[in-house]
């Protein structure tokens, strides 16, 4: 079996393995690389598929492996008779593993700003973080807010993209003078499950009103939703709420569809595979570091901020948000205020100019579009999810409001943000 030194020199293309010299189907080469990157969520499945789209615009071959196939015993990644490895730099134990080694390198990950301290020239691919936090801060600053606090996580050498996001939202704020509001919680562990929203509740309740809350993930948006639904807090008009990811499945977890950022995590996995390209067959130098800028903000209902001076319908807008998905009727929601539905109809119709029915309707119809766009559910569970009464139904409001179903309108918008 050829040993990982076991390389041939060509002064046209450089340091190329042995066996890779040869032709494979029509290929000018063939390259076998692993890619130990998490393929569980958007994160990582979007990086690999970065990598994917860059192989097949080349006439170069990969076989790739992924992280599963390595991960129960990833230090034989050293024996491993291959050509070059894309990896997860946010996870220590694989940088430890594969620093100093043979096999040419491309790192990935979400910090850069201090990759001098532990990269060690290997060529890195990473999220511009300031950008990622800038592009959530002017976002709620265009939604007319002037109170700003951000959700970080307590940095380890696991997640220095947090440290770095929790600078670039401090810096930010400063600049504009405003209040640094941070608060960084506990790591999330089912044992602190209780206590988590309990302290998360705490700090929301002495942040000014209203504000905009920056969370460093989606999954810690989730959290500030609940805290906010326990507290009784109307989002987003008391809290207007945003995270980092534009996870889907975050969002679906959420009574109120969740705006994000998002990273340009496709574009990290093409450059990343690119510069592995180009240190398998080329005697070019390959660029240090690169950073990527975010792809653009998912507003969705979680940061869509209007000032709402009329107690009666801000409380009504949050009892629509958390339960017309249920198929509320009006009459529960002016139950809810405790006022009669007429009342309720005026003072919509002063502050909105639209009544509580055409409310429920309007949110039933944007979280299908939403719950479409997604293409994670079948139709009818759009539906059941959306607060139609039917499959049947919907398609009659679709055809009504869009002119065309709901299978034409996914397939019209589907990947596209609303």
């Amino acid at each position: 079996m050829p040993k990982l030194t076991d390389l041939a020199v060509d002064p046209q293309v450089g340091v190329i393995p042995k066996r890779c010299r040869r032709a494979c189907h029509g290929l000018t080469q063939s390259f076998r690389v692993v890619l130990l990157l998490k393929a569980k969520g958007r994160y990582g499945r979007s990086i690999i598929e970065g990598v994917c789209d860059y192989v097949k615009s080349t006439r170069c071959g990969w076989e790739v492996l992924l992280e599963e196939d390595f991960r129960s015993h990833v230090e034989c990644i050293s024996d491993w008779d291959g050509d070059g490895v894309i990896a997860d730099f946010d996870d220590p134990e694989l940088l430890d593993l594969l620093v100093g080694g043979h096999l040419p390198v491309v790192g990935v990950g979400g910090s850069y700003q201090s990759n001098a301290a532990y990269l060690k020239g290997i060529p890195y691919v990473a999220s511009d973080n300031p950008a990622l936090v800038r592009m959530a801060y002017e976002h709620l600053i265009d939604m007319g807010l002037s109170h700003f606090a951000f959700y970080s996580i307590v940095p380890t050498s696991h997640n220095r993209w947090a440290g770095e996001r929790e600078k670039a939202f401090s810096c930010l704020v400063t600049a504009d003078r405003h209040e640094v509001l941070v608060y960084r919680g506990i790591p999330t562990f089912a044992p602190d499950w209780t206590t988590i929203p309990e302290n998360l509740a705490d700090w929301i309740k002495t942040l000014p009103k209203p504000v905009g809350i920056i969370a460093v993930t989606d999954s810690r948006a989730r959290q500030v939703m609940q805290a906010c639904a326990s507290l009784g807090l109307s989002v987003p008009e008391e809290v207007a709420v945003i995270g980092i990811d534009d996870d889907p499945l975050m969002s679906l977890l959420n009574r109120i569809p969740l705006s994000s950022v998002a990273q340009g995590t496709h574009e990290m996995g093409r450059i990343a595979a690119q510069m592995l390209h180009r240190r398998l067959t080329s005697t070019l130098p390959v660029a240090p570091h690169q950073t990527v800028l975010p792809e653009g903000v998912n507003a969705q209902a979680s940061s869509l901020h209007k000032p709402l001076h009329d107690p009666y319908v801000m409380r009504a807008k949050h009892f629509i948000r958390q339960f017309a998905a249920q198929g509320i009727r009006a009459p529960q929601v002016a139950d809810y205020v405790g006022v009669t539905r007429t009342t309720l109809d005026a003072h919509f119709l002063r502050e909105l100019g639209h009544t509580v029915h055409e409310e429920i309707f309007s949110f039933k119809l944007r979280q299908s579009q939403i719950l479409l766009k997604a293409g994670m559910l079948s139709y009818s569970k759009v539906a059941q999810c959306s607060g139609f009464t039917s499959l049947q139904y919907m398609y009659a409001v679709y055809k009504r409001e869009f002119g065309c179903t709901p299978v034409e309108y996914q397939m019209r918008h589907q990947g596209n943000s609303l």
